[in-house]
């Protein structure tokens, strides 16, 4: 891939005055061959093999952000989902001793992403559209502790997909474990429930965490890249004349997510020719932080809101994301994971104002997630919220993206004590968010009925 110096002068530029870098490069690795009947035996494995494929990762990584000036906000690792892993080693244990074993595991996860400088490390996963398996239950059962005791250990769980419809059991479970992450980590204000998803739709080459894992299919290692750039975004649509009608914003979004994607690609194939593995995807989200002028709710507000909630936002966030989807995908061989766009609450500052404001409420942001993908992210409710509720709230998710055919997600998180109005400080990246309410009305009948709601119409593809 040839850059021209028109094209390395924009990118510079990019760097310099619109926050844009690379927010993360995930090594994705499959586990497989780790698996053993043995709890010991399996840890090992799973350390050892990571070491040795994640060993050079951040060292690599690290050289090409010296080389070509783009920052690598973070070096990431995913792994085969771990409910598949420790089959073996729980059959024959009880559900006491198997959720011990699954601890132990992400245990070993752990120190492995630690002593080779991984940020965060993604696949404490099982995928449980069509029906729990007894690995899969244990891995569920274990969460609360394997995700509180680890710092860099992220989880999911795949409840629904068009072709089999919503596991109301899996979200019921899913639930019932959010509440309990939260309480487990209530020191830190809930934070463990911000290292876990819940999915729908997920694909395997998922970049982005909490919801990263290594699927089935997708060969022993490849290289996934992550790209960011809203700042970059947000010039472009700022640049045009006043007046610029929505096909040229359109336009001006497609050739910035050309441009940001295209140093993605960049950057991944690079790394994954000095890794020796084959390059995977990028995923072509805007990811915002909590910086000034790198905020999708922003570039909402250029567009033409008043602020990110109010009349227009479902329309003006689909003409974002389908433009940089187009743009996107002629500059890379291959678009992957959410290829959406990320409207966190507590990552985007600007989105955070408008739930403070009152602008933006769970149902309006619950409408907007039908067409930017990624779903309900880094939103804080009310440590008081029954499991019930935030069951509902994740089966409404979950019902969204079996009826569109689109990966979506849920990642709620119950601050213990939180009431709504009140700020929480997550720190860093992860930044703050005002509790929302959830409000008074229950659903609690309609998601004890379990069972699983039956697959859409035009899941029927055969």
């Amino acid at each position: 891939m040839l850059f021209s110096p028109e094209e390395i002068l924009e990118t510079i530029s990019m760097i310099g005055k619109e926050n844009f870098d690379i927010r993360t490069v995930t090594l994705g690795i499959s586990l497989h061959d780790c698996a053993s009947p043995s709890e010991k035996e399996t840890c090992e494995n799973i350390y050892q093999k990571i070491c040795a494929c994640a060993g050079r990762m951040v060292p690599e990584a690290e050289k090409l952000e010296r080389k070509y000036g783009i920052p690598i906000i973070n070096k990431r690792v995913s792994v085969t989902p771990i409910s598949t892993v420790i089959a073996p080693c729980v059959r024959r244990l009880d559900s006491r001793q198997g959720e011990k074993a699954a601890v132990e595991v992400a245990k070993a996860l752990d120190r492995a992403a630690r002593d080779n400088g991984i940020d965060l490390i993604g696949g404490f996963s099982a995928l449980v559209h069509g029906g729990i398996g007894r690995s899969d239950a244990v891995l569920v059962g274990s969460l609360p502790r394997a995700l509180s005791e680890t710092k860099r250990v992220c989880g999911s769980l795949n409840v629904a997909t068009t072709q089999s419809g919503v596991n109301l059991d899996a979200v019921s479970l899913a639930a019932r474990q959010v509440k309990m992450l939260a309480e487990a980590t209530g020191k830190d204000k809930g934070f463990g429930a911000a290292k876990f998803v819940v999915l729908c739709n997920a694909p395997g080459d998922i970049p982005f965490m909490a919801g990263a894992f290594h699927g089935y299919g997708c060969g022993e290692a490849a290289i996934n890249v992550g790209v960011s750039g809203p700042g970059t975004v947000k010039a472009a649509v700022s640049a045009l004349p006043p007046g610029a009608d929505a096909a040229e914003v359109a336009e001006a979004v497609k050739r910035a997510g050309f441009k940001i994607t295209r140093a993605g690609e960049l950057v991944g194939r690079e790394l994954a020719k000095n890794l020796g593995v084959p390059f995977g995807s990028v995923d072509l989200s805007l990811a915002p932080t909590t910086k000034t002028a790198d905020s999708v709710a922003e570039v909402l507000e250029e567009i033409g809101l008043t602020s990110a909630g109010a009349p227009g936002s479902t329309a003006a966030l689909y003409l974002l994301t389908n433009a940089m989807k187009s743009g996107g995908a002629m500059a890379t061989r291959r678009a992957g994971g959410y290829s959406g766009a990320f409207i966190p609450v507590s990552e985007d500052a600007r989105m955070n104002d408008a739930v403070k404001s009152g602008a933006m409420t769970l149902p309006k942001l619950e409408a907007m997630t039908s067409v930017c993908s990624v779903g309900l992210d880094m939103i804080a409710i009310p440590g008081e919220t029954p499991w019930e509720t935030i069951a509902a709230i994740i089966a409404d998710e979950m019902a969204i993206g079996v009826a569109n055919n689109k990966c979506t997600g849920v990642r709620l998180i119950p601050v213990p004590g939180g009431k709504p109005g009140e700020t929480v400080d997550f720190g860093g990246l992860f930044g703050k968010a005002t509790i929302i309410g959830v409000g008074k009305e229950s659903g609690a009948r309609f998601v004890s009925r379990g069972g699983r709601m039956p697959a859409p119409i035009q899941g029927m593809r055969n």
